[in-house]
């Protein structure tokens, strides 16, 4: 099968790769979409760990081609989602209910041979069925929506809330949409790119401000602060930004991926003085129907957000349109 190999930083390739035989509990699926993460990027250029060689690829969905004798939930010509977050359900976190900080994670796309490719080996554990109304660019979707579900989760929004998004990127406009959701009273996204401050408005934002006027523009809509910021950049200059953006009580997320070894200043007399609750968010701990279902119901409307669509043989193009911010979203489609 043609596959998208990351052997090194730096080198992804396009290649080919010999599909092994199904054991036990696993089923072989025909990839109709692979979405092309941030993390993708990050892993790609050297600055996210992964383990390769490995075909890339978390953020995927197709159709069940094969499976093994013993599966039963699932049948041949079925449409799935994939959760690509392994965890191994013995350690002291998965014990507590904690899978996503799971000790020994693993990830299809990351650590095992994922999405970018025109097939994928897939535990039956990890698969998701898809309704049929939703479109293969849709289910796209479902793995970064699911996390974007835990981090609305971690940061308590509570209907009547005012609520600051800095970045208008995939990830933020996904979370606008469920911060909307949520019972928002007032939205506010940060974000310098025009047709991406144009993208927010249509999708539900009550205001946009660029970088420079957010500080006088968030004490107009918020006196004092929002009640909640979240952080969908992941950059030290926009995450200490977001400290400063709270109110007294508020609650600040940073849900955007800063570099490791990334280091920001604070001063501990205002988190102290403004009793600030500060979270992180990590993946998507059993988040992945309640994502399918927001898509389904249209809480979610990815046909309203720019997107990209490329084969296998455009992979170049497909991440050089992500990286240059020429799309909110690039989708590889396999069968093209």
């Amino acid at each position: 099968m043609k596959a998208a190999i990351y052997t090194k930083p730096h080198s992804l390739k396009l290649g080919t790769k010999d599909l092994r035989k199904l054991t036990p509990g696993e089923v072989l699926v025909r990839v109709e979409v692979c979405g092309i993460c941030g993390t993708d990027v990050h892993i790609v250029e050297g600055r996210a760990r992964s383990m390769p060689p490995v075909v890339l690829g978390h953020e995927y969905a197709g159709t069940i081609e094969e499976i093994s004798s013993d599966v039963k939930e699932y049948v041949v010509g079925q449409r799935v989602a994939i959760d690509p977050n392994i965890s191994c359900g013995h350690c002291s976190h998965c014990r507590r209910g904690e899978v996503n900080l799971c000790t020994n994670l693993r990830a299809l796309g990351v650590d095992i041979d994922g999405g970018m490719a025109e097939f994928s080996i897939v535990p039956e554990t990890q698969l998701y069925k898809v309704p049929k109304s939703l479109t293969p660019e849709a289910a796209a979707f479902i793995e970064p929506v699911s996390c974007v579900i835990h981090g609305i989760d971690r940061a308590g929004i509570k209907p009547g809330a005012s609520v600051v998004i800095i970045g208008a990127g995939t990830v933020g406009l996904l979370m606008l949409q469920m911060v909307k959701s949520a019972g928002a009273s007032v939205i506010a996204i940060i974000e310098p790119n025009v047709e991406k401050q144009r993208v927010s408005i249509n999708l539900g934002a009550d205001i946009v401000f660029s970088p420079q006027e957010a500080a006088s523009g968030i004490n107009e809509i918020a006196p004092g602060g929002a009640d909640v910021v979240i952080e969908c950049v992941g950059r030290p200059e926009t995450m200490k930004q977001a400290v400063s953006f709270a109110r007294r009580g508020g609650t600040v997320e940073f849900f955007g991926v800063c570099p490791i070894g990334e280091t920001i200043s604070i001063e501990p007399n205002e988190i102290y003085f403004k009793e600030l609750t500060i979270v992180g968010s990590y993946v998507n701990p059993k988040t992945f129907s309640r994502a399918i279902n927001a898509l389904a119901s249209g809480a979610v409307k990815p046909d309203k957000m720019p997107i990209s669509t490329f084969s296998l043989g455009e992979l170049d193009s497909a991440f050089a349109a992500l990286r240059e911010g020429r799309t909110i979203k690039s989708i590889i489609q396999p069968g093209l």
